[in-house]
């Protein structure tokens, strides 16, 4: 019905067609949200996708899973186009958790709210209203990785880290330990994003040469991280627009690993 990266213009003429075949998702802070989002978007703040300290990348308990996408009028059925104003990392998250309850119908808003205002579409400072529901969700974790299933495949993986290039060295430590995962690749999230375009992504086809020159091509299984699965939400998403067959996001991310003494860790800068 549409492409998972959808351009503003498109998604512009769909909702001048049949706007209530779509669920419109704002990933943001509710104090931007009251003043400016897209006619009809639902507000989903991003604590609410995660489930809090002490590893605040892992999914919220399915009560609150529930609670949130029956707030929001979610639908096995309808087609969920996510968007947020930082360059794609909650919503793709958002994605993520969509994959892990088995929907299958939804799009990113390619620039976000950024893009859309610079093209010019309208917004609104108006709530939209909602008619609520109730489903019953069944996470199937086949798009997550455990620390444990993780550290028994290290080997048969490609781990890509969407942390800053410090974070991943270990010059800059977010955890009890800093540094990285053995074998991981860096490519920074922000690195996708063209601020000359409203910070839309870049040319997919750029963005698959560098990460292939990274040691990231999706010839093995790919597990990606940050800090708290919240950059990592983009490189998940990047994935499956680059067409990786079996891309993971790695929930407890660094949040979880980098706090476990026992965990191997490297420093230092990415081997050639």
């Amino acid at each position: 019905m549409f492409p998972l990266l959808l351009e503003p213009a498109a998604l512009n003429t769909a909702l001048s067609e049949d706007a209530s075949s779509l669920l419109l998702v704002d990933l943001g802070k509710a104090e931007r949200f009251a003043q400016a989002h897209i006619l009809g978007a639902q507000l989903v703040t991003p604590a609410e996708t995660q489930a809090g300290p002490p590893v605040p990348g892992l999914l919220p308990d399915i009560e609150k899973l529930e609670q949130l996408l029956g707030r929001i009028g979610y639908a096995p059925d309808r087609h969920i186009v996510v968007y947020d104003d930082e360059g794609g990392g909650w919503a793709g998250r958002f994605i993520w958790i969509l994959d892990e309850i088995g929907h299958q119908h939804y799009s990113y808003l390619n620039g976000g709210l950024t893009a859309w205002q610079a093209e010019g579409y309208a917004l609104t400072d108006s709530p939209s209203p909602v008619t609520a529901t109730r489903p019953t969700l069944t996470p199937n974790g086949q798009f997550s990785m455990t620390k444990q299933a993780l550290l028994s495949s290290l080997e048969q993986v490609q781990v890509w880290d969407a942390r800053s290039y410090g974070e991943y060295t270990g010059e800059k430590v977010n955890a009890a330990r800093g540094g990285h995962i053995p074998g991981a690749r860096h490519y920074e999230w922000t690195e996708a994003m063209d601020p000359a375009r409203a910070l839309k992504l870049k040319d997919l086809d750029s963005i698959r040469a560098t990460l292939a020159e990274r040691g990231i091509d999706g010839s093995r299984p790919l597990v990606t991280h940050c800090q708290s699965h919240h950059r990592s939400g983009l490189t998940y998403l990047l994935g499956k627009l680059l067409g990786y067959q079996n891309i993971r996001a790695y929930p407890g991310s660094w949040a979880e690993w980098g706090n476990d003494p026992h965990t191997p860790i490297v420093t230092g800068p990415q081997p050639d």
